[in-house]
């Protein structure tokens, strides 16, 4: 079913269905204007609120997508793509999957990626997720990563797990020498831990650790100040560097 973008001149988004009315608190715009409309048209709803229509983007049908375990924030998501490189030539290790929505996004941009996960409610969700976002390069494996990993020669290997520093071993035969290891955990003990086992491994140097930050600003004429509410700590990510075969 095709879908089509509304936005305001303020930036509220809405998704709406070619072949049904589209329902907002600005008053409704009929299915018969979607269905005839074009990119960059302007649309008026019942109330004469107007929105631009656009075809959604990638990252339009993400924002979109099913939820059920907590997901990694674009923030963290970027700084995970700009430490290790990630482009059109990378195979990605993720584990584990939860909903899905980093595995997606990485697979948007990245050669191929496998994703690791244990529980089959989650296992529903993500390929939910693959199969409303259109992707085709996505594996999922239902196998518990502490104990095997069955790829090998990837590029990347991202871990969003309770105890990552059980799964070294099996990274380690997972990664190509090279190839980067990613844990992303919430607290500082799973930090340290995390560190500290992957100093204690001949195959891995420990690269660093970061917290991202982000605070919106709002921008009106001259009334400019942060935004009350924003994104404040989400998680810690560690970065280590495989380097023995």
């Amino acid at each position: 079913m095709k879908t089509k973008v509304l936005m305001t001149k303020h930036g509220r988004k809405f998704h709406a269905k070619n072949d049904e009315d589209m329902h907002t608190q600005y008053g409704f715009v009929k299915k018969e204007d979607l269905r005839n409309s074009k990119e960059g048209d302007l649309l008026k709803s019942n109330t004469g609120r107007e929105f631009f229509v656009f075809t959604p983007l990638f990252i339009d049908l993400y924002r979109k997508i099913k939820r059920d375990a907590q997901i990694i924030p674009l923030k963290d998501i970027g700084a995970i793509i700009a430490e290790t490189g990630i482009n059109r030539e990378s195979r990605i290790l993720d584990a584990g999957s939860g909903s899905g929505a980093l595995a997606c996004f990485l697979a948007s941009i990245a050669r191929d990626v496998t994703t690791y996960e244990i529980r089959e409610d989650f296992i529903e969700i993500v390929k939910a997720n693959i199969e409303f976002l259109g992707l085709k390069n996505i594996t999922i494996k239902n196998i518990n990563i502490y104990d095997k990993i069955d790829d090998k020669d990837m590029d990347v290997a991202i871990l969003d797990l309770p105890e990552p520093w059980n799964a070294l071993e099996s990274c380690s035969k997972a990664l190509k020498p090279g190839g980067f290891l990613v844990s992303y955990s919430p607290s500082v003990p799973q930090v340290a831990d995390f560190a500290n086992a992957v100093r204690k491994n001949e195959s891995f140097v420990y690269i660093k650790t970061v917290e991202i930050i982000e605070r919106e600003w709002e921008v009106e004429e001259r009334k400019v100040r942060p935004k009350s509410t924003g994104i404040g700590h989400s998680g810690f990510l560690s970065f280590a560097r495989k380097v023995k075969a």
